[in-house]
């Protein structure tokens, strides 16, 4: 190993088995980081904006199984089922599905959470791998210069850095998508509640229209 000319490619190459293992762990994290970073912004976008278009009065786009739901549960009677229990049960199914698709249009970012909260361990187990590597080459050629103890610390110092660039991103963006989540998930409950009201108002039409009727 060429120490003058020392570069992230030679510290790996230098690196044991174990290192070479944490680090390439590390950086399949980091790619998968960002993959997921990708894929989650364009969910909640399209989420935001079919929130936002449904509020406004336009194509309900995904929200349309909300839409759905509620008609299904509209359609079906329950004996012995008030206006009112009706009512809650529309609204309390549309709530359940705007959550459920939520959550699907989330995929894999609560995996963020996972890789913010691991890779620093990971990495640590790897700055403590290259460390003893370093004492265990200094016990052996009983010499501590910088030859001898430089594939350990090189190795221990890569891991760090890896690790570092695997959690920074994920608990960053996660945190970020975590308060857009709220706020996109604010808004799929008002549109669903907005066409739970109308659903509402439906009802009791039609059960206006059969009071008339029984009084006829």
């Amino acid at each position: 190993m060429d120490y003058s000319s020392i570069n992230p490619l030679t510290m790996f190459y230098a690196a044991g088995i174990v290192g070479k293992s944490v680090i390439l762990l590390l950086l399949a994290a980091s790619i998968y980081t960002w993959v997921l970073i990708f894929l989650g912004a364009y969910s909640l976008v399209k989420i935001g904006r079919a929130a936002q278009s449904a509020r406004a009065g336009g194509d309900v786009g995904v929200l349309g199984p909300i839409q759905a739901t509620g008609n299904e549960a509209a359609a079906l009677n329950v004996a012995g089922e008030t206006v009112g229990d009706k009512r809650e049960r529309i609204a309390e199914q549309m709530s359940r599905t705007a959550r459920e698709m939520l959550a699907r249009e989330e995929g894999g970012l609560p995996n963020l959470a996972i890789i913010s909260s691991t890779a620093p361990f990971i990495g640590l187990f790897g700055t403590v791998w290259g460390i003893m590597s370093s004492f265990a080459s200094i016990a052996q050629a009983q010499d501590t210069s910088l030859a001898v103890v430089a594939p350990g610390i090189a190795e221990a110092l890569l891991a760090t850095a890896i690790g570092l660039v695997a959690a920074i991103p994920a608990v960053i963006i996660y945190n970020h998508f975590s308060r857009m989540t709220k706020g996109y998930l604010e808004l799929v409950s008002r549109a669903s509640g907005a066409s739970a009201r109308l659903l509402s108002r439906d009802l009791d039409r039609s059960h206006g229209s059969l009071h008339t009727r029984a009084a006829e």
